[in-house]
């Protein structure tokens, strides 16, 4: 059975590493997260999708964490905020400093998901995204049980590359218009991690994870 049937307001699952913490959004947490998503614009925008009309609005927020309960209690996937634990970045934005998200969770003979992950530009390149990526990956192979972990970049986004080769994901190929980005198609390079590697190669120490 899927362990997840609901993530309204709760803050399980939790994954929890030296510099990291990761849980569900909330509504609560929509000032930090604007203000995040605000400041990191230019940084962010040319790597996601069209930001639309009213991206950083309330309403866009409350839609945004109503998809997040939809695809948790489908069992689709599952999106985490993500908490610095260093105290001079934790007293500013709550906290909060990037986002992650598992989607297309699947099991049967599949047994993946594919992950996506930003970072507000202040904290980047301090390996913040690291330890979430990793402390995911535990989460995937051990909480979930899956298989394997894949992930797709633009061929220019050398810091995520750079970010998915030290944890151990191979690259497996190019999608052609793989995904609409900052509104056109655009190819993709494309990656993934097995479990049994991860076991055996883990770059980062393990997470500590608390599925509630």
């Amino acid at each position: 059975m899927w362990p997840f049937p609901s993530m309204d307001g709760g803050d399980r699952p939790r994954i929890v590493t030296p510099r990291v913490i990761m849980r569900p959004a909330r509504l609560a947490d929509y000032q930090a997260w604007a203000d995040v998503r605000g400041t990191s614009r230019d940084f962010l925008e040319r790597w996601e999708p069209s930001w639309g009309n009213d991206p950083l609005s309330r309403s866009s927020y409350r839609r945004r964490v109503g998809h997040y309960r939809m695809i948790a209690r489908r069992g689709v996937g599952l999106a985490f905020h993500i908490f610095a634990r260093d105290r001079d970045v934790a007293s500013a934005q709550n906290g909060l400093i990037g986002g992650l998200t598992l989607n297309n969770i699947r099991y049967g003979v599949v047994q993946s998901c594919n992950v996506g992950y930003w970072l507000a530009e202040p904290h980047a390149r301090q390996g913040y995204m690291t330890e979430a990526l990793g402390g995911a990956a535990d989460f995937v192979f051990t909480t979930l049980g899956l298989h394997r972990l894949e992930a797709a970049c633009l061929p220019e986004n050398h810091r995520s590359i750079g970010l998915l080769e030290k944890l151990g994901f191979e690259a497996e190929g190019r999608a052609r218009e793989y995904l609409l980005i900052n509104g056109r198609w655009t190819d993709h390079r494309l990656f993934g991690l097995i479990a049994t590697d991860w076991r055996r190669n883990r770059p980062v120490p393990a997470a500590t994870i608390d599925a509630g």
